[in-house]
């Protein structure tokens, strides 16, 4: 529980590289100004350092303009705003009348049908009485009547006569409806700051309003219909024919700021309706509407088939105050700019620009492989090859028999082996031949060594253990129950490694352990009898130095079973128990020259 509890002070970070380089320094410091000057410049044109409010509005419209017609066959008629506004307006929207067909004196009776939306017939069975479709004008009666000068068609009753013109006059009879004019009033109000607008300044009195024009003045509220259909890229006058629909945009981008306040509406114009699309089918925008009289007691009406131009008003924006939570927010937000300085200089060090050690020498001391420990890579030398092989430890299967990952081949430890010839050299070995050690009993010591404390009496050699387990190929492995200890010196069956009278020398004998350790610790104390762990583990390094040189990187060096059970009869633990392999997680090659294994 401690150990987690310590856990919780400690700090990690990141490790750096630093390249002593003017060019790249240079390129860095002007590759983040560059990144600096962009980060200002966007704060200031997004005012990303304000907090912002959407706008609530609300809109009023009056229009003023008279228009003259004069209609064949019916005296001049003056409109006014009440004749053209329509019979009602929609919310943010108003509509003016451009052109008309008129329809005098229609009253309740039976007429018949007009053509091409009467039915054709030519006696009174063709005619279905009360039946009508979508474009019929009224009800069938039943009855097949003449229509025109020839043909007949069924009688309706409707109100008549009906109507007969279908395409709206050319030129617009209200053409004069260009110079109209609309006084809109938008009142706005931003909630999250409790602020309140409308496009009326209050420098704008009535004489201002009664002068001002949109030529000169752009914030002036009062618009001329004309005005506004040519700055949404049209003509006046071919859409007054058939109608459409006019889009009048308010924009409201308010900086609340004390020092930089400013809140100013900004109008935009443009067609909404699709006139490509529409000019063969249901072209502009028309509706009917009629006025009512009674004549000799008999209610009689005149109807009035509509075309004009709704003007839809859209009013949007949002307004801007400085807030410290909101700067902060995007400092932090961009700072992860100044990674891209990183990546395109390692980017232009890994091109041609640089040679290839230098590429290489900058990988390697910027990129450092480990493995993951849950995957426990370990390096395998047998006998009777001369490679490395590089295995994933199993839980499974005995290290002896998983099949490897990578063959590798050995790299010597060209500083051991040149420290173990010279101290061999000096009068470390034997006198004679390298054999199999001789048995104690039978034959005398050798004698002490010329500079070092002479070692003990050789061992006879690795007592036979008979093994049941087929990974033993030797004859000479202890039993384990870890299937990471269960390892062989030999791939195939054959004399033990053991057996080697190198061994003896290289890994057993004590006078070159304690060289070693003296090698390592010029200070440190001669080892003695009670010090056979520190002997042990400097056996260990020794067949690991001898037998698989360097091993590879990320990996942990396996020694085989019958090599550990030599070593430990050869220095016993003093209770007998024994820690057994244990792979670390650091670096094994540096572990093990660390004296860790």
């Amino acid at each position: 529980m401690s150990c987690k509890l310590l856990g919780l002070c400690q700090y990690d970070t990141n490790k750096l590289v630093r390249i002593r380089s003017v060019r790249l320094g240079s390129l860095k410091w002007a590759l983040n100004g560059a990144i600096l000057l962009f980060i200002c410049i966007m704060l200031l044109w997004n005012r990303s350092y304000q907090e912002f409010d959407l706008v609530v509005s609300s809109v009023t419209t009056k229009v003023k303009g008279v228009a003259l017609t004069s209609l064949p066959g019916l005296p001049d008629q003056v409109w006014d705003v009440a004749d053209y506004s329509g019979p009602s307006q929609e919310k943010n929207s108003f509509f003016v009348v451009t052109n008309v067909i008129v329809t005098k004196n229609q009253k309740q009776d039976k007429c018949p049908e007009v053509s091409p939306h009467g039915r054709v017939c030519r006696v009174d069975k063709d005619c279905e009485k009360g039946a009508w479709d979508q474009h019929s004008h009224g009800i069938q009666t039943g009855a097949c009547v003449k229509s025109g000068v020839i043909g007949k068609t069924c009688e309706v009753s409707a109100w008549c006569p009906i109507e007969t013109k279908t395409k709206a006059p050319r030129p617009a009879l209200l053409a004069a409806a260009e110079n109209f004019t609309v006084l809109i009033k938008n009142n706005i109000r931003f909630p999250a700051f409790n602020f309140i607008r409308r496009n009326i300044l209050p420098e704008m009195n009535d004489a201002y309003l009664k002068s001002c024009q949109r030529t000169n003045d752009s914030l002036c509220p009062i618009f001329r219909l004309g005005d506004i259909v040519h700055e949404a890229k049209e003509k006046f006058s071919e859409m007054a024919v058939q109608g459409g629909v006019i889009g009048i945009q308010i924009k409201w981008d308010c900086n609340l700021d004390p020092l930089m306040q400013r809140c100013l509406p900004r109008y935009s114009f443009r067609r909404l309706d699709e006139k490509e699309s529409n000019r063969t089918l249901y072209p502009g925008l028309n509706f009917r509407f009629a006025k009512y009289h009674r004549e000799n007691g008999v209610e009689v009406r005149t109807l009035y088939k509509a075309f004009g131009i709704r003007f839809d008003i859209m009013v949007f924006g949002k307004a801007g105050k400085f807030s410290f939570i909101q700067l902060v927010v995007y400092i932090g937000s961009t700072l992860s700019y100044y990674a891209l300085t990183t990546l395109f200089i390692d980017w232009l060090i890994s091109t041609s620009c640089y040679s290839i050690e230098a590429r290489q020498d900058y990988s390697e001391r910027k990129v450092e492989s480990v493995q993951d420990k849950q995957q426990c890579i370990l390096s395998v030398s047998f006998v009777d090859e001369n490679n490395i092989r590089v295995v994933k430890r199993s839980q499974k299967k005995s290290l002896q028999d998983v099949k490897p990952m990578s063959i590798q081949q050995r790299t010597e430890d060209t500083g051991h082996l040149r420290a173990m010839v010279s101290m061999l050299q000096q009068g470390i070995t034997t006198d004679q031949p390298a054999q199999a050690p001789p048995n104690p009993k039978t034959s005398p010591s050798p004698g002490p060594s010329p500079r070092l404390k002479p070692g003990p009496s050789p061992n006879p050699g690795p007592t036979p253990r008979p093994s049941h387990s087929v990974w033993c190929k030797c004859d000479c492995c202890g039993p384990s129950t870890l299937r990471h200890e269960e390892l062989c010196c030999r791939r195939t069956s054959g004399p033990c490694i053991t057996t080697s009278p190198l061994f003896d020398q290289l890994v057993l004998r004590r006078s070159l352990l304690e060289a070693v350790l003296l090698y390592r610790d010029p200070l440190s104390p001669p080892a003695g009898e009670g010090q056979t762990a520190t002997l042990r583990h400097c056996a260990y390094r020794q067949f690991i130095s001898w037998r698989l040189g360097v091993p590879p990187s990320d990996t942990h060096p396996a020694i085989p079973s019958c090599c550990v059970w030599r070593i430990r009869e050869e220095y016993p633990s003093t209770d007998g128990q024994y820690r057994g392999f244990r792979p670390i997680g650091e670096n094994s090659t540096q572990a093990w020259s660390n004296g860790q294994l």
